[in-house]
């Protein structure tokens, strides 16, 4: 059987062009490349500001300091995510506090969130897990009658829509990631879509030391002198990323139509098949696609996905329930059974191949390997 990788890039000559060009250029560290993808984002956001940083890691710190939440705060988030997520409320001082997800989409559930808040309570950072939006026109509404701060981990869901919200349009801002294997990428990167002009402004010194202005900003016109107004960090994206990003932002609507495809096309090769359940877009929503998982019995997960191995089949697990991670369960005390939902997901989830240039007989080959493993006697 052949070989199918579990990504590749979809990056293209043009991309490559843009960034020797940058390397040509005066300005490899933030500079107008910067500024230019900043405005697109933004266009494409349709919100007021984006704001280029080297990882969603960082943007969603940033994000906590420059709402002020910290020591003695806390966070309510979701335990099915990856780790940076709950990661970077710990890095702020905070406190995560974990609420159980939806069955059938693997979300926040926001009908927990509430039973959840305390007078610590600062903010909620649901997670658009895989590309698939939490309700947030619900989530704000919450957010907004009990006073908390609503920061959005738009990782996968750069794409994504839901009752007519991007990410960004409803929260004090959206945290996105441009990692490796993202939708849009240029290797590392990040952002943040905000709309708040104050909060837009923290986080651009914020990213950069405290400084008030870039060394672009120095470089053009007169020398003015910079000033420190707080204590920043070192997360500004450079120009050689956003060179990389700009190209592809006009080719992510075509490309998110081929995922679209290939994901009916998975869902439809699964459909009469009970030993296999994915998560489901919720109605009125546009996913981004970002991954495809599915959901096998949890005694025979790794089992499945060592066998797919063994048949070239590039697979990956996305995600492990955090609080059952060694570190979150001897730090908080957190024992299986804790939030069943996350962690039967966790224990049964297996992700599958996903990019825009997979063809059609290899994700047929991927249902059929998927088919026949996950229907063999495990003896």
């Amino acid at each position: 059987m052949d070989k199918v990788d579990f990504y590749r890039h979809a990056l293209q000559e043009e991309d490559v062009e843009a960034v020797a060009e940058v390397l040509h250029s005066i300005f490899l560290t933030t500079g107008p490349k910067t500024a230019a993808f900043e405005k697109a984002m933004a266009e494409f956001l349709s919100v007021r500001h984006v704001i280029g940083l080297t990882s969603c890691t960082t943007a969603l710190f940033l994000c906590l300091k420059a709402l002020d939440i910290g020591e003695g705060d806390e966070v309510i988030t979701t335990p099915m995510t990856f780790i940076a997520t709950a990661n970077a409320i710990l890095h702020a001082g905070a406190t995560p506090v974990f609420v159980d997800v939806e069955p059938d989409t693997g979300n926040l559930d926001v009908e927990r969130i509430e039973a959840a808040v305390t007078p610590r309570t600062r903010a909620v950072m649901p997670v658009h897990l895989y590309g698939s939006m939490v309700d947030m026109a619900r989530l704000s509404e919450l957010c907004r009658r009990r006073g908390l701060r609503l920061i959005e981990d738009a990782a996968h869901a750069t794409e994504a829509e839901r009752d007519g919200i991007r990410p960004g349009q409803k929260s004090d801002a959206a945290c996105l990631s441009f990692y490796a294997t993202k939708n849009l990428t240029c290797g590392e990167g990040g952002a943040v879509a905000v709309n708040d002009e104050a909060v837009a402004e923290k986080l651009g010194w914020l990213r950069l030391h405290g400084m008030t202005k870039s060394a672009a900003d120095r470089y053009h016109g007169k020398y003015v002198h910079w000033d420190m107004v707080g204590l920043g960090y070192k997360a500004n994206m450079p120009d050689i990323l956003a060179a990389l990003l700009l190209g592809q932002l006009p080719r992510l609507e075509r490309q998110l139509e081929r995922r679209e495809a290939i994901a009916r096309r998975y869902e439809d090769g699964f459909a009469d098949f009970p030993a296999i359940r994915y998560p489901r877009v919720p109605a009125g929503a546009r996913g981004a696609r970002h991954l495809f998982t599915i959901w096998v019995s949890p005694e025979r997960r790794d089992e499945i996905l060592w066998r797919l191995q063994d048949r070239g089949i590039g697979v990956a697990v996305n995600y492990r329930a955090i609080h059952l991670l060694t570190y979150y369960s001897q730090r908080f005390g957190f024992r299986r059974g804790a939030f069943p939902v996350a962690e039967r997901i966790g224990d049964s989830t297996l992700t599958l191949p996903l990019y825009p240039g997979l063809p059609d007989e290899a994700v047929d080959t991927v249902i059929r390997a998927v088919r026949e493993v996950a229907g063999q006697d495990p003896r």
